[in-house]
């Protein structure tokens, strides 16, 4: 299955919450809840980018599943995960 494809958020539950255990400070989240995110991705084999705006942000992080990357959170933090597909 291929994931590639522009995606636009259309409705959010529990935003708020979920920004403040992600650790986003307030005044950012009170920005950002009525702005309509636009995600897109684009697969190869098994190499993701994905790229995200909201608003003037753009969040752009890569992997390939099953490896080890370095990737941005939310918060602008660095963080070594690996993705795995199940």
């Amino acid at each position: 299955m291929n994931f590639s494809g522009k995606y636009q958020l259309q409705s959010q539950e529990n935003f708020e919450a979920f920004m403040k255990a992600a650790g986003v400070p307030d005044d950012i989240i009170q920005k950002g809840k009525d702005v309509k995110s636009v995600s897109e991705i684009v697969q190869t084999g098994k190499h993701f980018k994905l790229t995200i705006s909201t608003g003037t942000r753009v969040l752009v992080n890569e992997f390939t599943l099953g490896e080890e990357c370095e990737l941005e959170t939310l918060t602008g933090e660095k963080v070594k995960v690996r993705i795995q597909l199940n």
